[in-house]
């Protein structure tokens, strides 16, 4: 059943499109033009945009970025190289702006130190703008293989650590403390969550995405820069279950506190990985819940469909406008659109700052 707070969310929504786009950018979002500001000190470190001078012209978007999800590097198979090889050529040649790149959750098959330095590689070979990301499931595998890499559920963890994998983790994307972060880009905030453990330390967690106590204080208070109703991303790798549950395995656990710390919020996307769905066929936008949800594909794993020719090698690409945010599947292997996947959400009026 829908709840009487989404349905006032999408009226609100029918009501701004009828206008015929007569709010102004700055009665929408007091924020299209705010000075670039990022940081790389670590996720508990709270950023906030200097000052803001809202633009006239909707036309031309505040931030676009790109969302690579389960790259799937791997030590053992270089097929993934390739496809990542793909996505990176179809950005660096983009014919639109591209001001960060986030990496959504499994970069690497098994959190290797030397799938690390392979990614690693890769990307040095192209010119990016600035990357963020956070951890997926994947990301904590290497407890799994024995010391000839094989992998080994009798002798698992195989003298390894999840906080191994995490350090591992942090190194490689530059995070300090936490495996968490946010970063304010062009006035935008960019919201990265991460599993905090896996089954060495938690085995009751499954492949679920575990968040602490910590770092859901840190996101609810880190949320709160958006009382005016400025559009905020939040990042997350396995996607959430149903409404009014909490999840287990392959699902974020703790959904209900994360959807009641989103709650109060207009605005709101949130992007998830993990499930390896194709862009062709079905329909990622999931509206069930008071914020608005996208489910992304794969860079190394997206699952092929009856019909499609060729491997698909599948990214999301996000543009974020004054009165609106476009999002659009990006088939890489071809550079080509995804036809299905591409939403327009008008973003709803919030308080003047």
């Amino acid at each position: 059943m829908m709840s009487r707070r989404l349905f006032v969310k999408q009226m609100l929504a029918i009501l701004t499109l009828m206008s015929g786009g007569a709010l102004t950018a700055s009665q929408i979002w007091n924020g299209a033009s705010d000075t670039y500001t990022e940081t790389k000190s670590g996720g508990n470190h709270s950023q906030q945009p200097e000052a803001r001078t809202a633009s006239s012209d909707l036309s031309v978007p505040v931030l676009s970025f790109f969302l690579l999800s389960d790259l799937h590097i791997s030590a053992a198979d270089s097929v993934f190289d390739g496809r990542l090889h793909l996505a990176l050529k179809d950005i660096s040649k983009f014919e639109s702006d591209v001001d960060t790149i986030v990496l959504g959750g499994d970069l690497t098959d098994f959190g290797r130190e030397s799938e690390y330095k392979r990614l690693q590689s890769i990307l040095h070979e192209y010119k990016l703008p600035p990357l963020y990301g956070n951890m997926g499931n994947h990301d904590y595998y290497d407890i799994w293989l024995n010391a000839k890499g094989a992998f080994s559920t009798e002798t698992m963890p195989n003298g390894k650590t999840d906080a191994m994998s995490r350090e591992r983790f942090m190194r490689f994307i530059g995070y300090k403390d936490k495996p968490y972060h946010e970063v304010w880009i062009k006035g935008v905030h960019l919201i990265m969550l991460s599993q905090e453990t896996y089954v060495q330390e938690t085995p009751e967690v499954g492949e679920g995405a575990w968040y602490s106590d910590e770092q859901l204080a840190w996101f609810e208070e880190t949320m709160k820069a958006h009382k005016d109703g400025r559009p905020v991303f939040v990042f997350i790798h396995q996607p959430l279950p149903e409404p009014g549950t909490d999840g287990g395995t392959h699902r974020l656990i703790r959904a209900k506190r994360f959807r009641a710390i989103l709650e109060p919020y207009i605005n709101v996307f949130v992007l998830s990985g993990h499930s390896h769905r194709n862009f062709v066929g079905e329909d990622h936008y999931n509206r069930q819940n008071t914020f608005h949800w996208f489910n992304n594909a794969s860079v190394g794993k997206t699952r092929p469909v009856p019909g499609q020719s060729g491997t698909p090698v599948q990214g999301m690409y996000v543009q974020v406008y004054p009165h609106e945010v476009v999002i659009r599947g990006r088939e890489f292997s071809t550079r080509t659109w995804i036809e299905e996947a591409h939403w327009k959400v008008p973003l709803l009026p919030g308080k003047s700052t």
